[in-house]
């Protein structure tokens, strides 16, 4: 992937600003086809292999370079907002999402809303995110498998809106988790 380290920070579209519109028409019909076909220990398995990844590439790789922000060229399906991060950024990013994620699981699971919309500009990173983020980013990982863990079943009545997908299920949030971590980890 073609990066810049240009120190100055670029012009980059809101956050929450999400993804042209024809872009997200297939998104949200690959994403929703995926997630139905996608059993509970795939999604479970795509979780822990990303998860692996990510960390394999953040334990082999030097602190300066983990904390640089490198605008790359915008993946489809990423935000422009999230093309100017550092990898501890991505990693943060990734932690705050897996644990709205959990939140989002278990409340569905209890048959209770989780009380808030999902934004994407609630769940950007800060600017200065340190090494602590990969014990964070582990921890959170652990706690979303746990919470689908206790879950008897993901196919809950109960929807949360997802704001480019709609509504979905407690297995499509978890579908999600992966699915997700799969794309930011071609940014690091």
């Amino acid at each position: 992937m073609k990066q810049n380290h240009s120190t100055t920070p670029p012009h980059l579209a809101a956050p929450g600003a999400g993804l042209p519109k024809i872009e997200l028409f297939f998104a949200r019909l690959m994403v929703r086809w995926k997630a139905r076909t996608t059993d509970r220990q795939a999604a479970a398995a795509t979780f822990v292999k990303e998860r692996d990844a990510i960390l394999h590439l953040v334990a082999n790789a030097p602190t300066e370079k983990l904390m640089t922000q490198v605008l790359i060229k915008r993946l489809p399906g990423l935000e422009d907002s999230s093309r100017y991060w550092s990898v501890f950024m991505t990693v943060d990013h990734l932690r705050i999402v897996n644990n709205e994620i959990a939140g989002i699981i278990s409340s569905l699971g209890e048959g209770q809303s989780p009380g808030r919309a999902a934004s994407t500009a609630a769940v950007k990173p800060g600017n200065n995110v340190d090494v602590s983020v990969i014990s964070a980013f582990d921890e959170g990982c652990r706690d979303l498998i746990n919470t689908v863990a206790k879950q008897d079943d993901l196919a809950t009545e109960l929807r949360h809106t997802h704001p480019w997908f709609g509504p979905m299920d407690a297995g499509d949030w978890h579908f999600m988790a992966g699915f997700h971590m799969g794309l930011h980890r071609q940014q690091t």
